[in-house]
């Protein structure tokens, strides 16, 4: 019913910057909660940041100060701007959205595909 649709990431330098975005498309009503994930290698998927409807923020101890997450509510999408980036950010970044698809439904999750983020010199 939904779809998330990622873009951004690549290859970035150690203290440079870079930006995701995810647009979400289909039947939706509200989408009250938007974030990024990460995985990296032989780790577990972990929460990066989150962002709800009103914009109140939550970020990972180890991106607070460097990452800053947004959206645009009339747009359905979510961004993540990635400053003085670190070889540990490497991974593959996850958008997840918990979806309103009608108003008398329950929030259902969703993921996009994951986009790669490697950085390196």
């Amino acid at each position: 019913q939904v779809q998330l649709v990622e873009s951004g990431g690549g290859l970035g330098q150690p203290g440079g910057s870079l930006r995701l975005s995810c647009g979400a498309s289909g039947i939706i009503f509200s989408i009250p909660n938007m974030g990024w994930y990460r995985q990296a290698p032989g780790k577990r998927r972990e929460l990066v940041a989150t962002i709800t409807t009103g914009g109140s923020t939550s970020y990972a101890d180890s991106v607070e100060g460097r990452f800053t997450i947004s959206r645009d509510n009339a747009k359905n999408t979510v961004y993540l701007e990635m400053n003085s980036l670190k070889p540990e950010d490497t991974a593959v970044y996850f958008c997840h959205a918990e979806v309103v698809s009608r108003w008398y439904e329950r929030r259902q999750d969703y993921w996009g595909q994951g986009t790669q983020v490697t950085v390196s010199s």
